[in-house]
């Protein structure tokens, strides 16, 4: 088989080279197992999915964006906000409107947590219910 026993040929070492064989045989049983099991396996009810498309997120003109820069300064719809008061303001002027835009989110990526956490919570006290945020895709420049 795989290997020979002192004594019988007369040479008195053992063979050291592997059979393969065995192993070979093993494999293609296997592999004919797998090529016959796995058709079955994956058969499943014929059905017709629904077709969707990705599309990105359209701005509608009602649509309102905050923009927080690097330095916390905060910007609607790219006129400068003074203070939180003015910012709050403005959210209560608009939270009144039917149906109720939303407001979209730009937070610089240096900008710190704090200043878009205090815009949020604004948000939040002005009564306005849909907040996003818009960000840019990863083109794996990274």
């Amino acid at each position: 088989m795989g290997m020979t026993v002192p004594g019988e040929s007369g040479e008195g070492k053992a063979m050291s080279d592997i059979n393969v064989v065995p192993l070979v045989d093993v494999m293609l049983v296997m592999l004919i197992i797998f090529l016959i099991t796995i058709p079955v396996i994956t058969q499943t009810v014929k059905v017709d999915l629904p077709q969707v498309a990705n599309q990105p997120t359209k701005t509608k003109p009602e649509n309102i964006t905050v923009a927080i820069n690097a330095n916390g300064d905060v910007f609607w719809n790219q006129s400068r906000v003074p203070n939180d008061q003015a910012l709050l303001d403005l959210v209560k002027s608009v939270a009144v409107q039917e149906p109720q835009p939303e407001i979209h989110i730009r937070g610089d990526v240096q900008a710190r947590f704090a200043s878009i956490g205090r815009v949020i919570y604004l948000i939040q006290r002005g009564g306005v219910v849909k907040i996003g945020f818009i960000t840019e895709p990863d083109r794996g420049l990274r």
